[in-house]
């Protein structure tokens, strides 16, 4: 039994018996349902199921309470996939979402999921079946140490004996897994299932009378914020508020209470409204501690995760900042940032301030210089690049967006206009910003949020997880579209300390095979050969037409481009802004 911070009840051996001997040893299925009872009971409305014989009774009772319309059931081969799908259930639906393996490797091929619903405190559970404790140790097949295999990334684990019931385990799991456990984030846990033959039904069981699906779930109301009003006599400062990852529209709400500029990420779900700036990351040296009007204080909501401007900001011991944190989170350990954790909204008021009146214009004002400084360097290029790629993509999509780590979510960030409100609910890996399983956590989403779903990603990112492509015959199939950004290469590592390298010419040949990884891969018979559709785009044009498309099951769209002079695009994006807001604020 792990857990990110404190532990929780110890339940590592669970057994609802006071001892072997006070309940007769249950066989494998009815442990199974014992076990899926609970589940549903907890809310796990999905289970995504990779195939396997020691999983089987679990695989037959998870077979049983889909017949009866109790649980969704979706198949995957490869279990990375599968564990990808459902964090992006997870995600999408805000209940917890279960993974079922087999014993052995297809436990390890869950960690990079595991890890990922860690960082970004997602309610996975890992349902592991094993061998029972006489063939562990003696060479039998498919047989490791599996309890606690995912170590501190896991909030609670638990072997449960065979014949034993889980129920007792499932129950904590769940609590767990949701938060429950006061002073720990929502999180995966892992139940280790041990099974003993005969794993299949008796002969002469079957499956219950097919019934449609009977748990659904119904529309939120609107969130309603209760934030503490802009008094006159809060002492005026010049503050910005920054609205990291999973941020929410409080920071949007926050920061139109007290008349501050918002500085929003793509995945923060706040970049819209009167008050938020688009291409902030490139204005943030404009109000540096020699500028006319220098910032005096941050006010952080969610996970900064983007750009190093940000992180300097932060990392400025002149500059008092604070996080809004009413509840634990996953992302970092308490006492390792320098930001004044504050619980509630008043405390951050009070803190933050209000701007004085031309501090909300000025910030507007470079805004909208820059936007337009920006839009003007990408109007003078033809074919489709990563910011004029990223900006369409934001502006075209409608009910989910998910943004690819990489350069995909960075050229959102600098091109996408902030609107008056949201067209999208935004989903990211930003947990650890991995490029693992992003097609598959796309999937997730798309099927959990049951709309029309956007993916934007790199070709790296997306051959990383091609194998998420697979559906099986009968599986269901999203409302998704693929954006691929195909530069035939890793593109982003041009924008780091390595394009430098690069134009140093003392190390080009390594950095463009050990960074770049340059590939020749034909999307398009990738696409065919797992039966998606696809076509190919090659301007701003081509792709305006391909996003307003009808979508009915999954496209993808191969936006073909060039790595050559992207390093230099964004050095001209760079002047044309610096001099645009240089003209509009002086200095």
């Amino acid at each position: 039994m792990t857990s990110l911070n404190d532990p929780a009840p110890d339940a590592s051996h669970v057994d609802d018996a006071d001892s072997a001997e006070a309940a007769p040893s249950l066989t494998s299925l009815e442990a199974a349902r014992i076990a899926v009872g609970a589940l549903v009971d907890g809310g796990v409305e999905y289970v995504v199921v990779s195939p396997g014989s020691r999983s089987a009774p679990m695989a037959y009772a998870l077979a049983e309470a889909s017949a009866a319309g109790q649980v969704e059931l979706l198949v995957r081969i490869d279990e990375r996939s599968a564990g990808f799908t459902a964090l992006g259930l997870a995600l999408s639906t805000g209940s917890p979402a279960a993974v079922l393996t087999t014993s052995g490797t297809a436990v390890g091929n869950l960690m990079p999921a595991v890890m990922e619903a860690n960082h970004a405190a997602v309610p996975l559970v890992v349902l592991s079946a094993d061998r029972p404790e006489e063939l562990l140790g003696t060479g039998a097949n498919q047989t490791t140490i599996q309890l606690d295999l995912f170590g501190e990334h896991v909030r609670f684990a638990a072997d449960v004996p065979a014949g034993s019931s889980p129920l007792r385990a499932v129950e904590t799991a769940i609590s767990a897994a949701t938060g429950a456990f006061s002073d720990l984030a929502p999180g995966p846990v892992q139940l280790n299932l041990t099974f003993r033959d005969p794993l299949v039904p008796r002969p002469g069981e079957q499956l219950p009378t097919a019934a449609g699906r009977s748990k659904f779930r119904v529309a939120t109301e609107p969130l309603t914020m209760n934030l503490p009003a802009a008094a006159s006599s809060l002492e005026e400062r010049r503050t910005v508020v920054l609205a990291g990852h999973d941020a929410g529209p409080v920071a949007e709400a926050f920061a139109r209470a007290h008349g501050l500029p918002l500085l929003a990420e793509p995945s923060s779900n706040a970049r819209f409204g009167p008050n938020a700036v688009g291409p902030y990351r490139l204005l943030l040296s404009h109000f540096g501690p020699d500028a006319a009007q220098p910032i005096e204080r941050v006010v952080l909501f969610g996970r900064p995760t983007l750009s190093r401007p940000v992180s300097a900001l932060l990392a400025r011991a002149d500059v008092p900042s604070a996080l809004y944190q009413p509840v634990p989170v996953a992302w970092y350990e308490p006492g390792r940032r320098t930001e004044l954790p504050l619980e509630s909204l008043a405390d951050l008021a009070d803190f933050a301030g209000r701007g004085p009146s031309d501090w909300l214009d000025t910030w507007l004002l470079a805004g909208s210089a820059a936007q337009h400084a920006l839009d003007g360097v990408l109007a003078g290029e033809h074919a489709a690049l990563g910011p004029a790629t990223g900006a369409l993509v934001w502006a075209q999509s409608r009910g989910q967006l998910v943004l690819g780590s990489s350069n995909g979510i960075r050229d959102v960030d600098l091109a996408g206009l902030p609107a008056a409100e949201p067209a999208a609910t935004v989903y990211a890996n930003r947990g650890l910003a991995g490029i693992d399983g992003t097609i598959s956590t796309a999937t997730g989403i798309a099927l959990g949020g049951r709309q029309r779903t956007t993916l934007l990603l790199g070709d790296v990112t997306f051959l990383h997880d091609a194998g998420g492509l697979l559906l099986g015959p009968g599986e269901a199939v999203p409302d998704l579209r693929i954006v691929v950004l195909n530069d035939a290469g890793g593109a982003i590592f041009d924008l780091l300390e390595h394009g430098a390298v690069r134009e140093a010419g003392g190390y080009p040949d390594a950095v463009e095979r050990l960074f770049s990884t340059p590939h020749t891969v034909d999307i398009a018979a990738l696409a065919a050969a797992y039966g998606v559709g696809h076509c190919s785009v090659s301007t701003t044009a081509g792709l305006a037409e391909a996003l307003a498309a009808p979508l009915k099951g999954r496209s993808i769209v191969e936006v073909r481009t060039d790595r050559v002079g992207l390093r230099d695009l964004h050095a001209r994006i760079r002047a044309a802004v610096s001099a645009a807001v240089t003209g509009v604020l002086g200095g």
